[in-house]
């Protein structure tokens, strides 16, 4: 990536950057949106348990997955500083690494998915559906953390569209195989929710190879011959990656388990209270991939603009993401207060879990800026290499004060079930705010210097 001097060219810079990141997020969240909605076609309990057997899932995949999201800031920055000849190395760790923590989920799994569904207050066909879900996607866990790996090597070298294409690709079979196997069609049984386990367990393996293939045989991937050498496993690289691994793995799992967590909790509610939850939180998601979006952006450029010594455009750099974001989420903002309703009907035609919905859509539009300041200054921060305040900041913003104080609301006052959603929005305020003071001081502390962050005291 060659520097960019005015802030029009920055800008230009960030949305070449930002928008194959987004359509690429967008194609990865409708996975998980066209299982819940496919599935909401074939039955509220399927519904219901493939909302709980996502709420089990996603916070172990994008916590642990995090972990291997250090690889963007290590190549990107070894990109910067041009040594190259150091990725190739880099990246194979990355891929032993995922293999190593998918057997590690795989077992735990295989051991506490049961005990954990038991604990639950669920109507026992919802109990099954989750369980049988979780299994079926279980099938797709090394191929999906070898390929964050992949795409995170891609990312990292500005290659954002690649990745794009790959999951455009990927996205029209996902569907085909949901269509398939949760109505049974063309001789295969109707499975319902769990078919769609299945159908993004076969996605998974379908994007891993199509990335691994072209990561091999395409420009400018192949001249770093990542599958020309296969090295022996290095503990000082993987501790390298663990280092800045684990905190920004611990801080996704700390923000993505907050909505599990709310989920799990609510499962002492109806089943089309449970329903209507998860429809809000689906469409929240699908709102979220913009800031997200922007946060992985800002991890690359930040990355690669502070391994060339570039502390200034660095900088500029992240408070243009954090102002795109603030821009989108007015937007979203004003659609979910002008448009629950629609909203809602698209994904349910039951009048209960329709009306129940409106009400919950009503809180997320409330929790839209504040997403929209954290996730992108999480994003800057990791692009400076600074993971473990940015780890324990999110931590008590989510779990210190947000779940507890949603747990009160939902159990002591009038709230009920919207009591949760208090304490989510309370919590992702506590963490835009706090995160943003230390993205402030990290800038302030090397404003005056070109060395880079590497090589200053913190």
């Amino acid at each position: 990536m060659k520097q960019a001097f005015t802030i029009n060219q920055k800008i230009k810079r960030l949305l070449f950057i930002l928008i194959p990141i987004l359509i690429t997020q967008l194609g990865m969240f409708s996975m998980n949106f066209f299982d819940i909605m496919m599935s909401s076609r074939y039955s509220a309990d399927d519904l219901a348990g493939v909302a709980i057997g996502s709420s089990l899932w996603v916070p172990v995949y994008t916590g642990l997955s995090g972990i291997l999201l250090a690889i963007t800031p290590i190549v990107a920055q070894l990109a910067g500083a041009k040594k190259t000849k150091e990725v190739p190395f880099t990246v194979m760790q990355g891929i032993y690494a995922a293999i190593a923590l998918a057997v590690i989920v795989f077992a735990i799994g295989w051991a506490a998915l049961g005990p954990v569904l038991n604990m639950m207050h669920l109507e026992e066909n919802v109990r099954d559906i989750a369980q049988k879900y979780v299994i079926a996607l279980s099938f797709g866990i090394i191929p999906v953390f070898i390929y964050t790996v992949l795409r995170c090597f891609i990312d990292a070298l500005g290659m954002t569209r690649t990745s794009m294409v790959i999951t455009l690709i990927a996205l029209p079979l996902n569907i085909f195989f949901n269509y398939t196997l949760i109505f049974g069609k063309w001789g295969f049984p109707a499975l319902g929710g769990v078919g769609a386990g299945y159908a993004s367990a076969i996605t998974y393996w379908l994007i891993t190879i199509i990335a691994a293939f072209v990561i091999h045989r395409e420009q400018p991937f192949s001249r770093y011959q990542i599958f020309h050498s296969f090295p022996s496993i290095s503990l000082a690289k993987w501790k390298e990656i663990l280092f800045i691994g684990i905190p920004i793995g611990l801080s996704i799992f700390f923000e993505t388990s907050i909505f599990s967590a709310v989920t799990l909790l609510m499962s002492e509610y109806s089943t089309k209270v449970i329903a209507a939850h998860q429809v809000a939180i689906n469409f929240a998601s699908l709102l979220y991939m913009v800031p997200l979006s922007i946060s992985m952006s800002l991890t690359i450029i930040v990355g690669f603009e502070v391994g060339a010594a570039r502390l200034k455009d660095a900088k500029v750099f992240s408070w243009l993401g954090v102002g795109a974001a603030i821009c989108s989420a007015l937007l979203c903002i004003t659609l979910l207060m002008l448009f629950r309703e629609p909203i809602a009907s698209f994904y349910t035609k039951d009048p209960e879990v329709l009306k129940l919905t409106t009400h919950f859509l009503f809180f997320a539009a409330l929790f839209q800026l504040s997403d929209a300041i954290q996730a992108p200054v999480q994003g800057a921060l990791r692009g400076y290499k600074d993971v473990n305040t940015t780890f324990v900041m999110t931590m008590i913003s989510y779990w210190v004060i947000g779940l507890p104080l949603g747990y009160y609301l939902a159990n002591t006052t009038d709230f009920g079930a919207y009591g949760y959603w208090i304490g989510l929005i309370s919590g992702l305020t506590a963490g835009a705010l706090t995160l943003s003071t230390r993205l402030f001081l990290i800038q302030r502390k090397h404003s005056h210097t070109n060395e880079p962050v590497d090589h200053l005291p913190t």
